[in-house]
């Protein structure tokens, strides 16, 4: 069953507003595959618009099939012979009596064939008295969009009134698209993200673990090689971004670590690492409070929770799994979903902060900390934010646990560890608990408690 189509609703505002402007200019929608950026254009289109979804073929057949797409909004159109993009537009442009909304999805596909798509474009936009065309050009290749559209030497820079990056939702939806409870809900985000598309696939199973193991440990599942198709479409080479994402996987996080395993100077990483930021893979983490640009305390985390899965779990046994072996690595897989899933609770727990009122306040972005603590032990705390008004300072931690937990406990050990942060200042201190399942909401030394349906309830 298709899912059904969630959120976006900002987006589609924005690309509705563009094109019904007096002046229909350039909307740009671009972003990672699977996210739903082709069902965005398809809610957007009305029935006078072109949409043309473009594929790998030669220039002359694309050229020919846009003619054809063209061809349901003007009869005839098609019949004609088109031997350059040049010649279809200077066609259309004589053709038209009002205004023509053009939605081209997959872009990136045409220019790979007709590099020269994007001048031609660039031009009909800046042609005096050419503005009743509308376009919405839409590509799933990050690094090509931005070649052919965003960077500062790209023939269209600074033509779009609207760009759209279109990122993986919130983790809240997945409740709507899965039909689970709260706990089951983020256990299913902590493998499949915030991706669409993934969480279609994995609807039908009746279990998070049934459907990885048909959707990615098994060899023809798929999105057993999803990673590299990724990798692939959005990177020059995908060999240096991969190792670069095993290594992260394996549990290296500073780059000093990857650059010493790669054997390579750490400066020569710092690109490919800020192309996978800028993707979205992977994130720099500090301790709260430090500057992430300044502090030699960095870490490099995958932040997508599916990729995170895969280079965890599935790379480290691809050989096992491409022999049809899948007992060992679901086994390894049971044995460490809790500490996954964990990792991303935390993530969530922080994300959810600015959302919450916890302890009659609001809270500004949450962050982790670490090092040593006001009697020189190592400390660890899974949350730490401001308040709005700086005068308080918010503590927490996150645990994932399927036993029942000793909240009493936690909540006590929680309140002598805050005590111990070095950065406290003169604010005051509240403490929060996040815990899949709680059945208080404030524990005993007056620790705010909060569950997976709190999280959910504002990421969304």
């Amino acid at each position: 069953m298709k899912l059904a189509f969630l959120d976006r609703k900002d987006e589609q505002a924005r690309l509705r507003q563009a094109l019904g402007a007096d002046e229909p200019g350039l909307a740009v929608v671009y972003g990672r595959r699977r996210c739903g950026k082709s069902t965005l254009l398809q809610k957007v289109v009305q029935p006078g618009d072109v949409y043309f979804l473009a594929d790998q073929r030669e220039a002359l057949l694309q050229i020919q099939a846009f003619a054809t797409a063209v061809e349901r909004v003007l009869p005839g159109f098609a019949a004609a012979t088109y031997t350059s993009w040049d010649r279809l537009f200077t066609a259309l442009a004589g053709r038209l009596r009002g205004r023509l909304n053009l939605f081209v999805d997959e872009f990136p596909y045409l220019v790979q064939s007709s590099p020269e798509l994007p001048s031609i474009i660039q031009r009909l936009i800046d042609q005096p008295g050419s503005q009743s065309i509308g376009w919405v050009l839409c590509g799933s290749s990050q690094r090509m969009m931005q070649g052919a559209i965003l960077d500062r030497t790209a023939p269209l820079f600074g033509r779009a009134q609207v760009i759209l990056k279109i990122r993986p939702l919130p983790a809240g939806w997945i409740t709507d698209a899965l039909g689970v409870a709260a706990r089951e809900a983020i256990a299913a985000y902590a493998v499949w993200g915030g991706v669409p598309r993934y969480w279609e696939l994995a609807r039908p199973y009746g279990s998070t673990a049934e459907a990885l193991n048909a959707l990615a440990l098994n060899r023809n599942g798929v999105l057993h090689e999803e990673p590299q198709r990724l990798l692939q479409e959005d990177m020059r080479s995908a060999v240096q971004a991969y190792s670069l994402l095993s290594l992260i996987g394996s549990g290296c996080h500073r780059l000093s670590e990857i650059a010493a395993r790669l054997e390579k100077p750490a400066g020569s990483l710092t690109r490919p690492l800020g192309m996978l930021i800028e993707l979205g893979y992977v994130r720099k983490d500090s301790p709260w409070g430090e500057n992430v640009r300044a502090t030699k305390r960095t870490l490099h985390v995958i932040a997508d929770p599916f990729l995170r899965f895969h280079f965890r779990f599935v790379l480290p046994n691809r050989s096992l799994l491409e022999l049809g072996e899948t007992t060992l690595t679901r086994r390894a897989v049971r044995d460490g979903m809790p500490a996954h899933i964990g990792g991303v609770w935390e993530e969530l727990a922080r994300e959810s902060v600015p959302f919450l009122n916890i302890g009659g306040q609001r809270w500004r972005s949450a962050a982790r900390w670490w090092g040593a603590g006001t009697d020189r032990q190592p400390l660890e705390l899974d949350v730490v934010a401001e308040s709005e008004d700086r005068k308080s300072i918010l503590i927490g931690e996150a645990k994932w646990t399927r036993a029942r937990p000793d909240v009493a406990r936690l909540a006590a050990d929680l309140a002598v560890r805050a005590r111990k942060l070095p950065c406290i200042g003169k604010r005051s201190v509240v403490c929060a608990l996040w815990l899949p399942e709680p059945d208080v909401d404030i524990a005993p030394d007056g620790v705010h408690v909060l569950g997976a349906a709190d999280v959910l309830r504002v990421l969304r």
